[in-house]
């Protein structure tokens, strides 16, 4: 069984095309990267896949079940959750409650219960922190747990919106750009928590422009251009392969 499965997708905006006819599928347990020149059409992948966005064609399955058109959280039911492009965080609360929105839709008090904070209530939440604490740790952020997000580093606040997807308990995670804008320390950090994520079995997707981190962690990567599937395979194979490369500046070098 293939955990996500894009069939024939598409996505038209005023006539252009910014997804077309594109089809793959992920298998469950692996890294799955998605590359491609600026304007290839990575982002709008992720937001036809989440819920975001709406296809002009096509289909998306999770499970060999179709999901097409289904809103972002009935898909995070599911077991899909994502990062974005840019930075998602409430700046004005703490790092543990930024995790916390995470965890929401796993914590549903009733109105009069959670009104008058009754024993249950209470207890699924102190839970809850424990476990969303126990993910800033997992991410590397276990100094943190206490602190104001608007006090940490961009990077730290990279790694904490990870640990938010987390915290919804996905089995398919998506990444868009997680280390965008970050320096090679920082890259080697996010490196590391996706690799102990996918270790969890947790099924990752990352878009991303860093081609070391890519080729490194990847266990299949597919690249656009300009909408549509370019080429797929193992990662010396796209490495290798003369399309790729003319497509990224007309130099292997963008893969060192």
């Amino acid at each position: 069984m293939t955990l996500l499965k894009v069939d024939d997708l598409s996505k038209e905006f005023g006539g252009v095309h910014a997804i077309e006819d594109l089809s793959f599928v992920i298998e469950p347990g692996t890294i799955h990267a998605i590359i491609g020149p600026n304007g290839a059409g990575k982002t709008t992948l992720f937001n036809l896949i989440t819920g975001v966005y709406t296809p002009s064609a096509g289909e998306v399955y999770l499970d060999d079940r179709p999901v097409t058109g289904k809103a972002p959280f009935e898909l995070a039911r599911a077991g899909m959750s994502r990062t974005f492009q840019n930075l998602q965080v409430c700046l004005n609360m703490s790092a543990l409650d930024n995790v916390m929105l995470g965890r929401h839709m796993h914590l549903k008090p009733g109105f009069v219960s959670g009104l008058l904070r009754l024993p249950g209530v209470v207890r699924r939440d102190r839970e809850a922190r424990q476990m969303c604490a126990g993910l800033m740790d997992f991410v590397g952020l276990g100094n943190h747990i206490h602190a104001a997000a608007d006090s940490l580093p961009y990077g730290a606040l990279k790694r904490l919106e990870i640990a938010r997807a987390l915290a919804a308990e996905p089995r398919l995670l998506l990444l868009d750009e997680p280390a965008a804008g970050l320096n090679s320390a920082e890259t080697r950090e996010i490196d590391a928590v996706i690799q102990k994520v996918a270790e969890r079995g947790v099924t990752v997707v990352l878009v991303e422009h860093d081609m070391k981190l890519v080729m490194g962690i990847s266990d299949h990567v597919l690249v656009l251009d300009y909408g549509r599937k370019l080429a797929e395979g193992r990662p010396q194979d796209i490495r290798a392969n003369p399309d790729v490369i003319a497509a990224y500046l007309g130099t292997a070098h963008a893969f060192a």
